[in-house]
């Protein structure tokens, strides 16, 4: 039996229940929910509902904004860095040293707070999302790899550039998502030090017979890696070459 009108003649206010309603932040509090989330277990292994309860919310507020899980990871996992910025970072200074620049920014980057929880959420959804794998090879595709296969003056330069590619997800997955003891003792520039020197190799030594894609050529055209000009048109140039994935 509900309560009566108390002495002023109102109606008593009762408690709220359930789920926090929406408000000006509940789109903010889902993504940052479903980060956490996708960080911790992946696609595969997260849910609508738990992301809804990580941000106290109802699950429909969930629907409501974002529509399906796979619309949620995509806008919870929107890359939080400039990744030009970082691509020129890398390029200057000596060419001999570029494999320890491309491992020092590399993991300088996956240990930011505020990148890891989006990288991490790429990495663990890969292996079973087709989207999660189309972003995590854009990281590497449109990124500083991507733009440095276009400034390397040879016919195998996007081979050699997935090369290093492989490494830095080796180091990723040993690192953030295997966390081998060792290699998460390391700091970034001890790193730098031991796995720069085979990204160097990749990038600028000889790679013997790569069978169809013909001689290597003189890699002296990559030059003084400063001075790059737009690097935004060098990744544009690399995501137009052949065999690109994008």
């Amino acid at each position: 039996m509900s309560a009566g009108p108390n002495a002023h003649g109102q109606a008593p206010v009762s408690a709220r229940r359930g789920r926090r309603p929406g408000s000006g932040d509940t789109r903010g509090r889902v993504l940052a929910a479903a980060r956490e989330a996708f960080a911790e277990r992946g696609f595969d292994g997260t849910t609508v509902r738990e992301v809804a309860a990580r941000a106290d919310v109802d699950p429909a507020l969930v629907h409501h904004y974002f529509g399906s899980k796979q619309r949620l990871f995509v806008a919870a996992m929107r890359f939080p860095a400039d990744l030009d910025a970082i691509f020129a970072a890398i390029a200057a200074g000596p060419r001999e040293q570029i494999g320890s620049r491309i491992v020092q920014a590399f993991v300088t980057l996956w240990d930011s707070p505020e990148v890891q929880p989006t990288l991490l959420g790429i990495a663990r959804s890969a292996t079973t999302d087709p989207v999660a794998a189309e972003m995590f090879r854009g990281v590497l595709v449109d990124g500083p790899l991507g733009a440095l296969g276009a400034l390397l003056d040879a016919p195998d330069a996007q081979t050699r550039a997935a090369l290093v590619g492989t490494q830095l997800v080796g180091l990723a997955m040993g690192r953030y998502v295997a966390r081998l003891v060792p290699i998460v003792a390391l700091p970034a520039d001890a790193l730098a030090r031991l796995v720069g020197p085979t990204l160097t190799r990749y990038l600028l030594g000889d790679l013997g017979d790569l069978g169809g894609l013909g001689g290597l050529g003189d890699l002296g055209g990559l030059g003084d890696l400063g001075g790059l000009g737009d690097v935004a048109a060098a990744a544009a140039v690399a995501r137009a070459a052949p065999g690109s994935s994008r």
